[in-house]
């Protein structure tokens, strides 16, 4: 049995060892995914030894780990683990974190670049990265709809040091955002986010990765594959992490008081809300409540102001409000491109008028508030 302070938790072999004791299998034999959730159960282990909320995490995170892969609910979900089981082993002589894209070199043999490449298209679409994989001419671009490394650049300079700190990124999509803040010296970054083609994409990519380690000697990053209002909520008890970076999630949400509120909860007490989120022009009153969709996007609910999500953060709790970047999205920065195909923001605007979407709503417009946790 494996047994928790203070008798709290107590999870049996069956659930932790059964899967991953050392008499089963050496983690050389582990394939990258139960790797993954290995590390990620170990993570949380330790931190429920100081952290009593990882308890609630560690009650949950069987069914988390259960639910992806359940084919009635995700009907992909067999085909994309069985694309991260046939990605060729590979020994990175040198990884890259702090790149405009995640860089893995590898001297692949020719038969594994093309297996690899042809692997990793059957994750498309790519939404968030880049990513390169290889050198020379096996080199392997994931050229992904969206510069991520624009946004990241955008933030960076104004973002608490992230140096030994523990770090929640909330909806992160493929991790890109998530390697990138272990690259700035996260020493753990849990990856939320409930899509199943997002999580075996970062499976993906922690597979070309290799065997990263923090200064603890534990992986550095994990994903788990829920969403924000799935995680565990306690108002009276300090959340596990400093940091929470709530990207492009907030006008997806049709409470976004309760959205905001869940994030505050994630934190510890002096703990630093990232919050970055589609806004319009106006005063603290101005929200805009697109009737049908908003740039295509049939699942926007709320734009606010600046002024007016300055207001929405204080009426919630947090301190230390800042607008920090307000940005138009360009067709630079969000596009087709070979790993995407799809429409992208060129297809969403007014072919008259690019100031408009196609619905006549103002151009996109994403702002960066930083918050804290009194």
């Amino acid at each position: 049995m494996w047994l928790l302070n203070d008798d709290k938790l107590i999870i049996s072999c069956q659930v932790f060892s059964t899967k991953f004791c050392p008499m089963m299998k050496t983690d050389d034999l582990m394939n990258t995914i139960t790797r993954a959730e290995k590390d990620l159960y170990q993570t949380l282990f330790d931190l429920a030894q100081h952290h009593p909320m990882a308890y609630d995490w560690l009650k949950l995170l069987p069914d988390w780990l259960a639910n992806i892969k359940n084919k009635d609910r995700y009907a992909h979900a067999p085909y994309y683990e069985s694309i991260i089981d046939k990605l060729p082993d590979v020994t990175p002589n040198e990884i890259n974190l702090n790149a405009a894209c995640i860089t893995s070199q590898i001297d692949f043999t020719h038969s594994d670049y093309r297996r690899s490449e042809a692997l990793l298209k059957n994750l498309m679409p790519w939404r968030k990265g880049g990513f390169k994989f290889g050198q020379g001419d096996r080199l392997i671009h994931i050229d992904t709809e969206w510069r991520s490394d624009l946004k990241w650049d955008r933030i960076l300079p104004y973002i608490g040091d992230l140096t030994g700190k523990r770090v929640l990124d909330v909806g992160g999509g493929s991790g890109y955002h998530g390697f990138r803040m272990v690259g700035a010296g996260a020493s753990t970054v849990i990856v939320i986010d409930p899509s199943c083609l997002f999580y075996h994409q970062f499976m993906a990519t922690r597979h070309f990765l290799g065997n990263i380690k923090n200064h603890y000697e534990q992986s550095p990053i994990h994903f788990i594959p829920v969403g924000l209002e799935e995680l565990p909520q306690d108002k009276n008890q300090s959340g596990l992490f400093h940091s929470v970076f709530c990207m492009g999630v907030l006008y997806h949400r049709a409470s976004p008081f309760d959205c905001l509120l869940q994030l505050k909860n994630q934190l510890t007490k002096g703990g630093e809300l990232i919050l970055e989120t589609l806004v319009v022009d106006g005063d603290e009153n101005t929200v805009l409540v697109p009737k049908n969709r908003y740039a295509m996007m049939n699942n926007v609910y709320f734009l606010p102001s600046v002024s007016a999500l300055k207001l929405w953060l204080d009426k919630i709790g947090f301190a230390q409000v800042r607008c920090v970047d307000i940005n138009i999205t360009t067709n630079d920065e969000q596009r087709t491109t070979e790993w995407m195909t799809y429409h992208s923001l060129d297809d969403f605007l007014d072919t008259k008028d690019p100031s408009k979407t196609a619905e006549g709503y103002p151009r996109p417009k994403r702002a960066v508030l930083i918050a804290k946790k009194p």
